[in-house]
This record gives C-alpha cells, structure tokens and sequence, in this order.
C-alpha cells in the first residue's frame, strides 16, 4: 500500500514538472516570438483605463502568464516607462487575462484525447525548432512544444487524481464549514507560493474537481486561494526596485486580496451565478467548467470594484512608500493658488531656485572634495531631484504667466527658467564626472597628485563664493576667483597633457582627467551664471516691492564688462579658450598613444 501511494505522489509530481515545464516553453517562447510588440503595446497602449486593461487582456492571454506581465509591468514603472495610473490598468487587465488557462484546462482538457492532442504539438514544434535556429519560427516552436508538454502533463494529473481518488477521501475535509473553505484557501496559496505559478495551481484545482477529487466549493475556495498567492510574484519583483514600482506591486496586492475577501464572503451567492451563467451560455455541466466561470466571474468583480477607484488608488499609493528623495523631490514653494499672482509666484520661484542651487552646489562640492566614487549613488539621486523640480519650476512658470504680468517682473520668468537650467547642467556635468572618478587611480607622480589636489580646492572655493545666499555674497570676489581658476585651469590641463606625452601618465587616464577636467570647468562656468541671474532676479523682486538694493546690488550687473576691462577671462572667454585647445590636446593624446607601448593603459 505504501508502494503504492508513492507511485502516486511521484505519477503526481511527474504530472505537475510536465505541465511547469510546458507553461514555461509556452511563455518563454511566445515573449521571444512576440518580439518588440509587447513593449510596444505597454509603453502605447495604456493612455487610458481601459486601454491598459485591454492590453493587460492580450499580452496576459498571449503569453500565458499573468508573472511575466506583473513583473514587466513593474519594471516599465521602475524605468519610468508607465505612470503608476497606466500600470493599474495593466494590472486589472492581466488579472482577467489569467482566466484563459481556466478556460484552456475546462474547454480542452476534459473533452478530448490529450495524448493525441499533445504529441502532434510537440512533433511540430520540435520540427520547428530544429530547422529554424536562430529565427523567429524557432521560438514558437518552442511555444508549440509547451503547448503539448502541458496537455501531457494535464493527461498525467488527470490519471493520477482519478487513482489517488480510491484511496484517499478528501470529502471528510470538506464538512467544517468556514474552517474548511479557509483550509482550501490556504492550500490555494501555498500551492501557487510554491510552484511560482497561479496558472499551474489553477489547472491542478481545475483537474482535482474534474475528477472528483474534492467539491466545487472547496475548489472555488483553492481558486481564490491561487488567486491571493499570486502577488508574490509582485513583491518579489520590487526587491530593490524604486517606490513608483513598489506602488504597483502593492497594486497588484490590494487587487487580487480585495477580490478574494469579497469573494469568499460572497462565495455562495458567486456559485449561484455560475450555474445560472452555465445554463444561460448553454455550456456542459460540470466542476471544471464551473470553476472556469467562477475564476472569470471574480476577476471581472476585481475590475467593476477598482476601475471606478483607479484615481483613488492612485491617490493612496502615491502617500506610501515616500523615499527621501521623493520627499526632497517635491516642491515646497510652488502653490498652485499664488500661480495666478505674478509677483507671489515669481518669489515662489526664487525660494524653490534657491533649494534647487542647494542640491545642486552639494553635489559639486562632493564631487570636487571626494577621491574615489563612493558618492555616486546619491549623486545620480540628486540628479534626479533637480531634474523632477526643474520640471516642476517650468510648468509652475507657464501657470504663472497667464494673463496680464506687470512689466517690472516680466522678464524674472525667462530668467527663473535659465537659472534652473544652469542648476540643471551643474547635477548633469557632477554625474559624469563621479562616473570619471569610479574608473580612475590614483595618479603616482606626485605632481600631477599636488595639482589635482589643489585644482580640487580652488574649484570648492569657486562654489562657495558662487552661493548667491550665502552670507556677505558679493559678485566682486568671484569675478577674481574665476581669474586665479582660468590659471589653474590651463596650467593642470598644460601639466596633463605633458605627463601623457613623457609617459609619466597613462594616455588613456589622461584622456579621462582632461575629460574631468571639462566637466569640472564646466560647472564652474553653469556656477558663475547662476549666481549673476539669481542676483538680476532677485534684483526685480526688489525694485517690484520698492525696496532699495544693497551697494553690491548696484554693482553686479556691470561684472562682465568690469571682467573684461581688468583683463579677467569671462566664463565665455573660457570657452571659448577651452574650444580652441581640444584639438591641441586630443592630437597631442593621439601622438602619446602611438608612442605608448602596446599594454593595458
């Protein structure tokens, strides 16, 4: 007796490894075979609701995994690809598309000879396989394949419940009420936990009924229970993922667990309706073709509660799951009710430049202070900070400029925008740089180590006098510190470049240092820009509200001409400068590298 019941469990097992082995071919050979088309059809076809439901339907439906979608689905949120309202269209659409597997299991896999069924499948797709290498038909014989695989597997659950069914009475588990539906949910669960899969779970239920292995009511109970497991698909696919996707996940949580409470209250009355919808479509009785209906049934339940919720949701979602960086993302000053009152909006934009050139002007300070990249992370954070609020400066702006503006501040909207560019530019130029330094070594000659060491330090003494509210700011002193880094610019560019021809200095770090080096001047020229229009800014905001500006107010604005009568290089000089000597030092870098021996540089 015991040799027989193990025959069983491994028949059993062997059944379950065929249909997992058939679903994943199926799967992984229709995704290949779709190519592009269903990237194509999530990042365009969720504009609306319903939209993304329907492509939710298809792509679910196509590939015949509701996984492979959820997990596309979040990473497409991840990327930035989906709003987290395009991914619960998508969402509610994968969960009804997921039926089909009920539907493929009821209609097929009860009415016909699976043998003579499956092989065939599988003589084709392997015929397909072995003459298409490397083309498309390769794939979707290999989805042909699964297709078989599955329905042998299916053969093999049928065959081993109908002979576990002699031996073992799962009826006596059936009689305690509500203590047995929660047992059937919970082996719902923990079967889909443990195969990774809701569709194999389901086709095991579906296949345990169809033989009259358990009730319809405790397989509608392991139905809701596959349904609830499921979302572990989505909370494995938000390890590490950013706070947009782990919305979506719990998106995707909220859904299938809403619907399989209200579904397990209800479940006497939702079995009520499905034997009236069976004999409205006039489809053949019986447990697996209910339990088809029901598995619709409750998904199409799922939608008709959250499409109506969708901007709710959303809602919800967005208040959970805050990093820091969101937090610091959003904007502080820009209150949509002052948009209408120029001169409240225009100082609501310098207040937010202001945190904007804080973010901006840390991140520089870090970048020209640190040896190594260990700041990298937070830096391509940043990045991202300053580009969400710059964004929201512009659209805040365009708001603000409707209607009639005075004349005294018309012209402190264009300059907000450029100055949030140039803070822009800065986080732009830090990144690169920190992806520079991550490649780099230590130089060994000592004075390339001194001269990058002091370059260093000049620069951070550039950023602090360039912060237009720090105290005692005065655009005077920058105008002499930008001459003494033009100085310093050019003689660690000139040292560089000699270090590379006397082979004293890799060519290729060379390259790299000169390329930091541009980035670094750079900055310091986006720095010096947005200080002098934060100054012209704040300057109208003065003169708007009549009050009288200070000595070195007076005296900014006449900073360029001043730079060029005392012989200071203007950051445009610099430029220009610095455009005039890439092809001296990329030529002399192509010389140096012909000379270098032939090593790792």
């Amino acid at each position: 007796m015991n040799g027989m019941n193990l025959h069983l469990a491994l028949t059993f097992l062997g059944g379950v490894g065929l249909f997992l082995l058939g679903m994943r071919l199926m799967t992984d050979g229709l995704k290949v075979a779709a190519g592009d088309a269903l990237r194509e059809i999530l990042a365009r076809g969720t504009a609306t609701t319903p939209r993304g439901i329907i492509s939710g339907i298809g792509i679910t439906a196509v590939v015949q995994s509701s996984s492979a979608v959820i997990f596309a689905t979040v990473g497409f949120v991840n990327a930035g690809l989906l709003t987290l309202f395009q991914a619960i269209g998508v969402i509610i659409g994968s969960n009804i598309g997921t039926t089909a597997t009920s539907w493929l299991v009821a209609l097929v896999g009860f009415k016909v000879d699976l043998q003579a069924l499956a092989l065939p499948a599988v003589a084709i797709g392997m015929l397909l396989r072995v003459t298409g290498q490397g083309k498309r038909r390769a794939y979707l014989g290999d989805a042909l394949t699964g297709f078989g695989i599955f329905f042998l597997g299916l053969d093999v659950l049928k065959a081993s419940f109908g002979d576990f069914g002699e031996g073992f009475d799962l009826a006596e588990h059936t009689g305690n009420g509500v203590w047995s539906l929660l047992m059937f949910t919970a082996i719902g669960v923990i079967m889909t936990v443990v195969m990774n899969s809701s569709s194999a779970s389901l086709a095991i239920t579906l296949t345990a009924a169809g033989t009259g292995l358990i009730p319809l009511t405790s397989a509608a109970a392991m139905v809701i229970g596959a349904n609830v497991g499921t979302t572990s698909t989505a909370l494995f696919a938000v390890i590490g993922a950013t706070s947009s996707a782990k919305r979506a996940a719990m998106a995707h949580v909220l859904f299938n667990v809403v619907v399989g409470i209200v579904a397990f209250i209800g479940l006497p009355a939702l079995l009520w309706l499905v034997a009236q919808a069976t004999q409205l479509m006039r489809l053949e009785p019986g447990p697996a073709t209910s339990l088809a209906i029901f598995h619709t049934t409750t998904k199409l339940l799922g939608m008709a509660i959250f499409w109506p919720l969708t901007p709710r949701l959303v809602g919800f979602l967005e208040r959970r799951f805050r990093s820091a960086e969101e937090d610091e993302g959003q904007p502080r000053h820009l209150d949509r009710n002052i948009a209408s009152t120029p001169d409240l909006a225009l100082d609501a934009l310098n207040m937010e430049l202001k945190r904007i050139g804080e973010i901006a002007r840390r991140g520089a300070r870090d970048v020209v202070s640190m040896e190594g990249s260990a700041a990298i992370a937070r830096l391509r954070q940043d990045r991202a900070i300053v580009d969400r609020l710059i964004l929201a400066t512009a659209e805040f702006s365009n708001r603000a400029q409707y209607g009639d503006i005075p004349a005294s501040i018309a012209d402190g909207f264009p300059l907000a925008m450029r100055i949030g560019r140039y803070y822009g530019d800065i986080v732009e130029h830090v990144e690169e740089i920190a992806k520079l330094e991550a490649t780099l070594s230590s130089p060994t000659d000592p004075a390339i180590s001194e001269a990058l060491t002091e370059f260093r330090r000049e620069t951070a003494h550039f950023l602090a006098l360039a912060d237009p509210d720090a105290e005692g700011f005065e655009m005077k002193p920058i105008k002499h510190a930008i001459k003494d880094f033009a100085d310093d610019y050019q003689s660690l560019k000139n040292l560089l470049l000699r270090a590379g021809a006397d082979d004293r200095l890799p060519v290729r770090q060379m390259v790299a240092r000169l390329d930091e080096l541009s980035h670094v001047r750079r900055i310091v020229d986006q720095a010096y820009k947005a200080a002098k229009y934060t100054r012209r800014l704040r300057k109208q905001l003065y003169q708007h509200r009549d009050e009288p500006p200070t000595t070195e107010d007076s005296d900014t604005y006449r900073d360029e001409a001043v730079m060029e009568m005392t012989g200071a290089p203007t950051p445009s000089a610099i430029q220009n400068e610095d455009e005039r000597s890439e092809a001296t030092y990329r030529t002399a870098s192509a010389d140096a590298d012909e000379a270098q021996p032939k090593s790792p540089g």
